[in-house]
């Protein structure tokens, strides 16, 4: 039922005169690779070409430009980690506005560098605590203590119709029915957009959320019946990684969503680097979320005409390495072992012997303890293919190697690797 506290599609459509030459109508693309992979029309949306590389400028501008002149004069705050604060910066610039964004002491430096390219002059950078909530909650105490606007990342109804256009643009660049509309999920406020373009517009188009596995926010507060607060979640995905969502996106995901798909994180990297070196596409994370969802629906979407979102593109090169290694483990492509090796000459020269053509050692760690019969080593392994991993543990049991598998122990796992 709509009322006063949801979007509104006449809303929408005047965010979008608000926005116009201040974003980019982004493309919707037909991608080749994916429609054979999956025997479907895929099509992409591309917020990764927005400016300042995603959508939620959309929402923070739109927000901001919704405020009186009054408003205004007292400044904005925000607290984010990424593209949020990329966006209210870049909107404090090109609206003349002070803001102030507070940002934990761990976001990586290029994060806040870029922050600072977008603001300029018009924005000063609180680098505060050590997660988000540290951030958010000194943003609070700045709110309170000024005269400024607090601008939320997605449970505000003037960012989610600004969010919104997005779904306008498809809608409009689609010269044919969409069957399906996969969107990633945060906090939910653009699938709460774009849900509200659709469900007005285009009902029968099936509206799929995306949310990381290790973040399930959306999906289980669904389940719930109630806006629940996650008390642990995987951070990995950062774009899509909040501990609670909104109330507002809430109401909306629950009554417009078809379901919420949950993508692995290593699924995810497997992901980011096939548009990479399919497509020459740099997703972030987040942007990867509807691509990695695929192989969920694969079956239902055969034949049918679906668009992906990819919301970001601010990936940080930094994290190139991490992406590579999460995505051999979840491919079944990578293996640690702790291998106990006799301390004698030859013990190692023996562990090679029971490797095949094709396996490789990748990492190796051993200290020498001349006092001990044994001596632990870290050894982790490289595959060509998942179907290699059987074979070498029959090779290692049958040279009576003694050894811990590491991947299926998580806490060890994570101390050691």
């Amino acid at each position: 039922m709509k009322t006063n506290h949801s979007p509104s599609l006449d809303h929408i459509f005047k965010a979008a005169e608000r926005l116009r030459g201040i974003i980019n109508h982004t493309p919707l693309l037909h991608n080749q690779h994916l429609s054979e992979q999956y025997q479907a029309n895929i099509y992409l949306k591309r917020e990764d070409l927005q400016t300042v590389r995603s959508y939620k400028i959309r929402g923070a501008y739109n927000k901001m430009a919704s405020l009186s002149a009054e408003q205004l004069a007292g400044g904005v705050v925000c607290a984010s980690a990424g593209n949020h604060a990329q966006g209210v910066a870049y909107a404090c610039q090109k609206m003349q506005v002070k803001g102030a964004i507070f940002m934990p002491t761990t976001t990586p430096a290029q994060k806040v560098k870029q922050v600072r390219l977008f603001g300029k002059e018009w924005i000063e950078i609180h680098l505060v605590g050590d997660t988000y909530d540290d951030a958010y909650h000194a943003s609070m105490v700045y709110r309170d203590t000024t005269n400024a606007v607090f601008v939320h990342p997605f449970d505000d109804l003037q960012v989610i119709e600004g969010q919104g256009t997005v779904g306008l643009e498809i809608f409009k660049d689609a010269d044919f029915n969409i069957d399906y509309l996969l969107m990633a999920i945060g906090g939910g406020g653009l699938a709460s957009g774009i849900s509200t373009v659709f469900k007005q517009l285009s009902p029968q188009t099936k509206l799929v959320g995306v949310e990381p596995l290790g973040s399930p926010t959306m999906h289980d507060s669904i389940a719930a019946g109630q806006v629940l607060t996650l008390e642990h979640i995987d951070k990995f995905v950062d774009g899509a990684a909040v501990r609670r969502a909104g109330d507002i996106t809430y109401e909306v995901c629950r009554h417009s969503l078809e379901k919420i798909i949950l993508v692995p994180e290593g699924r995810v990297c497997s992901s980011i680097l096939q548009l990479y070196n399919e497509e020459a596409i740099v997703a972030e994370p987040a942007g990867a979320l509807t691509v990695a969802a695929l192989d969920d629906i694969k079956e239902e979407i055969k034949g049918k005409n679906v668009v992906l979102l990819i919301s970001g593109g601010n990936n940080d090169i930094t994290r190139t390495e991490e992406i590579k290694e999460r995505s051999l483990l979840f491919e079944g492509l990578k293996h640690y072992f702790i291998v106990r090796f006799p301390q004698r000459s030859g013990a190692f020269r023996e562990f090679l012997n029971v490797l095949g053509p094709n396996d490789d050692v990748a990492r190796f760690e051993y200290v020498k303890k001349t006092s001990r019969e044994q001596g632990p080593a870290l050894v982790g392994i490289e595959l060509k293919s998942r179907e290699d991993f059987q074979p070498l543990l029959a090779r290692m049991d049958e040279a009576k190697i003694v050894c811990e598998y590491l991947n299926d122990q998580p806490d060890l796992f994570q101390f050691l690797v």
